[in-house]
């Protein structure tokens, strides 16, 4: 592929590397942002390579960002992984380097960047990068460190192989980093633990949940629920899968209260293409996994209404 080319050509022209990811960041985003920064790091050892963003504790154990001044931006190349648009990455300084590269795996609403390699059927950006170690083994290192970086961003974006974007390349994929060394066990059980606090929101999720008449699920998390389990609206990914596992749950929508007031509108699906509805409310993302917002209760009614539509003109094509 001639875009790969370009991003080779782009990491060996420039001595000073720095990667960007998005804002509040699952394991893909940084996983494919550490992974990509550690095979760079092995691979060019006199390189300067970098990567920034917010540090997310719970996410610490996959990679800790470096805190970096502004002058070193000047002559340097930028990379942003698992970001769609640019007002979602994280660091506003994405900007500032002399070249800057999108690698992503969303539809590409937003072709920000010099070099844009976007791949919508990939299961994560993680398994973009390691498709672009593998074109170019022969100039690559692949050590540890970015197996379990990868490995990581990939059992997060495809929640353990069981979302239908897995496809025979991710098996071998995951295959091949757990033989470069990735703890497969240890990560899959990192990523499916929680705490007490998420236990006892979980359970309240499944006790408040409700189904609409097409099987499509919803519930509300408002400030003052969460403040009563002691958590912070970024803690809360770890209950957004949890309507999935329903047997009659075709498509599901967790509403989040943020603290202006309005709702980040976390949705998933087992089937309907939800992404249209989500772009139509202030966002976007994949077909089975999207983001939005809605600023009060009329527009959480609405989505709802919405996604109840989807679910029943799918089960209508089944």
């Amino acid at each position: 592929m001639a875009v790969l080319e370009d991003i080779m050509k782009a990491i060996q022209k420039y001595n000073r590397i720095i990667i960007h990811r998005h804002q509040r960041p699952d394991p893909d985003a940084i996983g494919s942002q550490v992974g990509l920064a550690e095979i760079l790091r092995a691979s060019f050892p006199y390189k300067e390579i970098f990567v920034v963003g917010k540090d997310i504790p719970g996410f610490d154990w996959i990679g800790q960002m470096d805190e970096i001044d502004s002058g070193l931006y000047e002559n340097a190349l930028v990379i942003v992984t698992d970001t769609a648009n640019s007002p979602r990455i994280d660091d506003r300084r994405f900007n500032e380097g002399e070249m800057l590269v999108k690698i992503d795996h969303h539809p590409n609403d937003e072709p920000f960047g010099d070099v844009i390699w976007v791949n919508d059927q990939a299961a994560s950006c993680s398994e973009m990068i390691y498709g672009f170690y593998q074109h170019f083994a022969d100039k690559l290192k692949l050590p540890k460190s970015a197996a379990n970086a990868l490995y990581a961003g990939i059992v997060g974006d495809t929640g353990r192989f069981l979302y239908p974007a897995t496809t025979p390349k991710t098996m071998l994929v995951s295959g091949a980093l757990m033989a470069a060394g990735a703890q497969a066990s240890a990560i899959s059980r990192r990523e499916d633990e929680i705490t007490m606090p998420l236990a006892k929101l979980s359970a309240y999720v499944y006790e408040n949940l409700k189904l609409t008449k097409h099987n499509a699920a919803y519930v509300v998390l408002t400030d003052e629920i969460l403040k009563k389990f002691g958590l912070s609206e970024a803690e809360t990914s770890a209950v957004v899968p949890l309507p999935g596992k329903i047997h009659e749950v075709s498509a599901w929508v967790i509403f989040v209260q943020q603290a202006d007031g309005h709702f980040r509108v976390r949705l998933r699906s087992k089937g309907p293409a939800i992404n249209g509805l989500a772009k139509n409310h202030r966002g976007g993302g994949h077909p089975m996994a999207s983001g939005a917002k809605a600023k009060d209760d009329d527009e959480m009614k609405d989505i709802i209404a919405q996604l109840d539509v989807l679910c029943q003109q799918w089960q209508e094509k089944e």
